[in-house]
């Protein structure tokens, strides 16, 4: 199989991918945890701000998204199929509440009426809460597996099994990693009575992210043995759920000292690393058949044509680095507080 700087082009493409949507997560991560506090917050003019505090940014953050999942169909087509076809619902789900966050910020400040205000205001927070519950639903059911037959084919019934719960409990983490990254976000974004309020309320996302972490990591620790595999066979990369541990722990220490600029560099290290640890959980996997193992998913048996992924290989090359500068570019223009009072983007 041909190489490049001594690995092969799926494996390439593997990191590819994987940088993609740790890219998105890390981006739109702060902006569903945002979204997730939204109702908490009592005044119309607090809500108006913390709208404001990812306004410039939301649009650019789902280009991660678009970009990946174009990643993932062209170099994964055999995955790409049959995840979508095994996860139809919540993927169906994940794009209405989508749909429905981005109307909700644009819509609400389209009328007076404090009515209309608070509709949008209850559909951004909840699409916020659900697409930050989805992706983990759906990152937990790769790692726990699927019933697939030996043309990698989805073959279960149930209308809701999707739901088991350590997918369930993935969902409820990863929610809280982006509540607890969302707050850090709009403390560097907000200033006065917001920014003392969404304090506290950073106190209970960290809270929230540290217990339910702990009940996940235990629960696929003892009911997931694959899940362990790599890292049994090479010690060495038990060094990286130690340094996920060090950057979860740096975070309220950071918070402590209003130190929320190195705070937000640490929520991102861990989404970071977390999903290092997903992949090395995974590679050379791509979705567990937890039927029948030969009938695993995995980078060689799902893969594009060496010359497929060649080629795009030099998109990848060329467009990435646009992306990102793109996305630098646009939080360099747009940093700064805000306020009630300031004016919109």
């Amino acid at each position: 199989m041909e190489t490049l700087f001594g690995l092969d082009y799926p494996t390439w493409w593997f990191l590819v991918v994987g940088g993609l949507f740790s890219g998105y997560a890390i981006l739109d991560g702060f902006d569903f945890g945002a979204g997730a506090w939204h109702m908490f917050f009592k005044r119309d003019s607090s809500r108006e701000t913390a709208l404001k505090a990812i306004d410039p940014t939301w649009h650019g953050n789902e280009v991660w998204l678009v970009i990946g999942g174009g990643t993932l169909f062209a170099g994964f087509p055999v995955l790409y199929g049959t995840l979508f076809s095994a996860m139809y619902t919540p993927f169906i789900l994940f794009l209405l509440f989508i749909i429905f966050r981005g109307i909700s910020i644009k819509f609400r400040n389209m009328e007076e009426m404090l009515w209309w205000r608070r509709m949008w205001d209850w559909a951004y927070s909840i699409s916020s809460i659900m697409l930050a519950f989805l992706l983990g639903v759906v990152l937990g059911n790769i790692l726990h597996g699927m019933p697939l037959d030996e043309n990698f084919e989805y073959i279960g019934k149930g209308f809701f099994e999707f739901l088991n719960p350590f997918s369930v409990l993935v969902g409820m983490t990863s929610l809280a990693l982006f509540m607890m990254h969302g707050a850090v976000y709009l403390l560097l974004k907000t200033k006065g009575q917001l920014y003392s309020r969404v304090q506290g309320f950073l106190n209970k996302g960290m809270a929230f992210f540290i217990v339910s972490y702990l009940i996940t990591t235990a629960y696929g620790l003892y009911t997931l043995d694959h899940l362990l595999s790599e890292f049994k066979a090479n010690k060495v990369l038990f060094t990286i759920p130690v340094l996920a541990f060090l950057s979860i722990a740096n975070v309220p220490r950071l918070a402590s000292r209003e130190k929320y600029g190195w705070a937000f560099v640490f929520t991102s290290l861990t989404i970071a690393l977390l999903l290092v640890i997903v992949a090395f959980e995974l590679y050379p996997t791509l979705l567990w058949s937890n039927d029948v193992t030969e009938n695993s998913i995995t980078i060689y048996n799902a893969a594009a044509s060496t010359k497929t992924l060649k080629i795009m290989m030099g998109f990848v090359a060329v467009g990435g680095p646009l992306v990102a500068l793109y996305s630098y570019f646009v939080y360099r223009t747009f940093w700064g507080r805000v306020d009630a009072e300031s004016e919109g983007y």
